[in-house]
Formats: C-alpha cells, sequence, structure tokens
C-alpha cells in the first residue's frame, strides 16, 4: 500500500475515533465466513460499527490523537477488529452472547482484546463480565428518575388510601 494510502486510511479511522465515545478492540481471527457474516449483521442491528484494521495503522491513529491511548498498544498483536458504539456495553453484550455457545471458552472468538470506554481502558479478557455490566447513560437517567419517582409515588399512594380511610370513617359517623 502506498504512503498516500495509508495516510487516508489514518486520517479516515481518526475521524470515526473521535465520533465515537467507546470503541473495543477485538480479535475476530478464527471465525469463519458464516460466524463473520452473523457477527457483522449482529453489529448492524446494535447500531455497532466494525471495522477490521492493521495494527501499525491503528498505532498510528492513536499516536495522533490528543488523547493518549498508548495503554491500548499491549493489545495491538495479532488480529485486530474495532467495535465503535455509542453506547458503552452493547459491544460487549454482543460479543458476550455470540461467544454463549462455544464449547472451548479459551479460544472463543470474538475476543475482548482491549477497550476504550467511558474515558477508562480495559485491557485484556478479563474485563468482559464488567464491562457488559456497565449502564449507559440512558439507563443511569432511567435509574435516576426511577428513584426520583418513588418517593412521589409513595405519598401519593399514601395520601389517596389515607384519604379513602378517612372518607369511610365520615360515612360510618355520618350513618350513624
Amino acid at each position: 500500500m502506498k504512503k498516500e494510502g495509508k495516510a487516508q486510511i489514518i486520517e479516515q479511522l481518526s475521524e470515526v475515533v473521535n465520533e465515537y465515545p467507546n470503541f473495543y478492540l477485538t480479535d475476530i481471527e478464527a471465525l469463519n465466513a458464516d460466524k463473520t457474516s452473523a457477527l457483522r449483521r449482529e453489529c448492524f442491528k446494535q447500531n455497532v460499527k466494525l471495522i477490521v484494521v492493521k495494527n501499525t495503522l491503528l498505532k498510528k491513529v492513536f499516536e495522533n490523537m490528543e488523547r493518549d491511548y498508548s495503554a491500548l498498544n499491549v493489545a495491538l498483536k495479532g488480529n485486530t477488529a474495532i467495535m465503535f458504539s455509542h453506547t458503552a456495553n452493547v459491544p460487549a453484550r454482543l460479543i458476550k452472547e455470540f461467544t454463549k455457545a462455544a464449547k472451548d471458552k479459551k479460544n472463543v472468538r470474538p475476543q475482548l482484546k482491549a477497550a476504550y470506554v467511558q474515558e477508562s481502558f480495559y485491557v485484556g479478557v478479563d474485563y468482559l463480565e464488567a464491562l457488559v455490566t456497565i449502564k449507559s447513560k440512558e439507563e443511569l437517567i432511567g435509574d435516576v428518575i426511577a428513584m426520583l419517582q418513588s418517593p412521589a409515588k409513595n405519598v401519593i399512594s399514601a395520601l389517596q388510601s389515607s384519604g379513602q380511610t378517612i372518607l369511610g370513617i365520615l360515612k360510618t359517623l355520618e350513618e350513624k
């Protein structure tokens, strides 16, 4: 590949890295064509952008970025595919679901190599479970709203039920 072509790829990858707040470095080398197609379809359904990259080009992208991504360099060995997502835990859930049926858990693919999620670095397959349980911004907002609504609902419920009790007592007294 010519130098101009490499520079263009580095520029395009830099734009994609800046566009998405979360990305996962994965190894999908051992997947056959059917499984790779299934993974790509599932990524498309989940709004995850999957790109296979050369490690040397990705290193150059990381070097040219404002943020320091050097913590991810140890994961840039072998075959590397990047899963970009706006939602933090979607790629982790996708990897977990896709590998659930595998019998050999050590050599299963896709395999998490590293991730940059919510401005933190996670290097190694051991972090997959932690990444699956990370809540997205929308989920956290929903939890906060539910917690804020709960006391108000309890007060309204108590007022309505006690109002019914007082009304019942007044009707009983009136009939006597």
